[in-house]
C-alpha cells in the first residue's frame, strides 16, 4: 500500500471550483481504475497557515498502481482532466508515503473507500510532519511507536483524550525528503486545542521518560498542521 499525499495552492477566487472538480470529476475518474481511490479532502483550518490550501491522501494499491495512474495523468484518460484543475490552483506538491510498524493502519481495504460524495459530519485531523535528526531516523520510528504512540493513554487514564493516532507514516524511498515521518492524527475534542493555545506546557510533561523531552534525543524540529476534512471526503 501507498498513500499519494499531495498539497494544493489553490487559485482563491476558484476555490469551490477546485472542490466540485475533485469531487464530481477527478474522484470518480482515478476510481474507474482498480488501483486508485481518494482517501481525504481536507481544507488546511483557517488562521493555522497559508491561506486556501488543500490537501489530499490517495489510495495507491501498489507501486505499479502508481505507474498507471502517472501514465493515465501524463497523457491518458486524466490528461485533459490534470490541465483544468492546473488552471484552478497555483501549484501543487506531492509525496509518497508507506506505514510505520507500527501503525495503526497497515492496509486500506479498497472496497470499503466510497467512490462517489456522500455528506458527513466534519472531522479535524493534526498532522504532524517530523524530521528525525541525520542518522536518527530509524531509531526515532522505533522509539515513538514503544513510546509516543502509548504515552497518552498510559499516563492520563481518566482524562478525554485530545487526539487519536489512527495512522503513521514514513516519506517512500527516493520521493521526497528521506528523514521524513507524517502523523495522522484525529482531533477528538477540539475544544482542547484552546489549552494548548493560550498555556504554557506543564513542567511534569518535561521530565525524563516523558516524550516532550525523551524524543529531543531523536529530533527537535516537526510542524503541526489543523485540516479539516469536507462534508463529502471519502474517509472522515
Amino acid at each position: 500500500m501507498l498513500l499519494l499525499r499531495e498539497e494544493h495552492q489553490v487559485i482563491g477566487k476558484y476555490e469551490d471550483a477546485f472542490e466540485e472538480s475533485l469531487r464530481d470529476e477527478w474522484m470518480p475518474g482515478i476510481a474507474a481504475g482498480d488501483g486508485a481511490r481518494l482517501l481525504y479532502y481536507a481544507h488546511l483550518a483557517h488562521g493555522s497557515g497559508f491561506s486556501y490550501r488543500v490537501v489530499t491522501y490517495t489510495l495507491l494499491r501498489d507501486a505499479a498502481a502508481w505507474g498507471a495512474l502517472v501514465e493515465r495523468v501524463d497523457g491518458g484518460d486524466l490528461a485533459s482532466l490534470s490541465e483544468k484543475l492546473d488552471d484552478l490552483r497555483h501549484d501543487v506538491s506531492a509525496k509518497q508515503l508507506v506505514p510505520l510498524p507500527w501503525s495503526v493502519v497497515q492496509e486500506i481495504d479498497f472496497e470499503t473507500v466510497p467512490t462517489e460524495p456522500c455528506e458527513h459530519e466534519l472531522s479535524v485531523f493534526m498532522e504532524d510532519t517530523v524530521w528525525p535528526f541525520e542518522g536518527g531516523l530509524e531509531a526515532y520510528i522505533e522509539r515513538a511507536g514503544a513510546q509516543y504512540a502509548n504515552e497518552y493513554d498510559e499516563s492520563f487514564p481518566d482524562t478525554p483524550r485530545l487526539l487519536e493516532i489512527q495512522a503513521a507514516y514514513r516519506t517512500a524511498y527516493g520521493s521526497h525528503r528521506r528523514r521524513e515521518i507524517v502523523l495522522w492524527q484525529k482531533l477528538l475534542r477540539p475544544q482542547g486545542l484552546l489549552t494548548l493555545i493560550t498555556e504554557e506546557i506543564p513542567a511534569e510533561y518535561k521530565k525524563p521518560g516523558r516524550w516532550m523531552l525523551d524524543a529531543l534525543d531523536f529530533r527537535d524540529q516537526w510542524e503541526s498542521r489543523l485540516l479539516r476534512t469536507s462534508s463529502w471526503s471519502p474517509l472522515y
